[in-house]
């Protein structure tokens, strides 16, 4: 595979899973939506990692595409950060919760994504 054909797909990507990302915000301004967005960012990693490794062979763009692109374009650990950074002058203990929250809310929607992949999915 080019290496250009695979900036191109992690770019593509990458537009369209911020373009969501961003709609979201201005929709749900809010710390908690940018913790929504990763847990969900995360589940689904979780299912695309299950089904690109375990269950199909996919063309070799779409991991890139989908899974460097897509979702490292919708999930933000950045604004995260600077999400608990403005928390904390406000309201030291919800930055931590958001803080602590977002680690377990990410980490637990991965392993429930990959467990409910692997118990839906008809391996090869």
């Amino acid at each position: 595979m080019r290496p250009s054909a695979v900036v191109a797909a992690v770019s593509a990507g990458g537009v369209l899973g911020a373009l969501a990302r961003y709609g979201a915000g201005v929709l749900w301004p809010s710390p908690w939506t940018t913790l929504a967005i990763n847990a969900v960012g995360c589940l689904t990693m979780g299912c695309l990692m299950v089904l690109l490794t375990e269950v199909r062979t996919p063309h070799p763009l779409v991991r890139p595409f989908l899974g460097t692109g897509v979702l490292g374009g919708f999930t933000t650990f950045s604004a995260y950060t600077a999400d608990f950074q403005r928390m904390t002058g406000t309201d030291p203990v919800a930055a931590v919760g958001y803080l602590l929250g977002t680690l377990v809310a990410a980490l637990a929607a991965v392993w429930v994504g990959t467990a409910i992949t692997r118990r839906m999915a008809v391996p090869r």
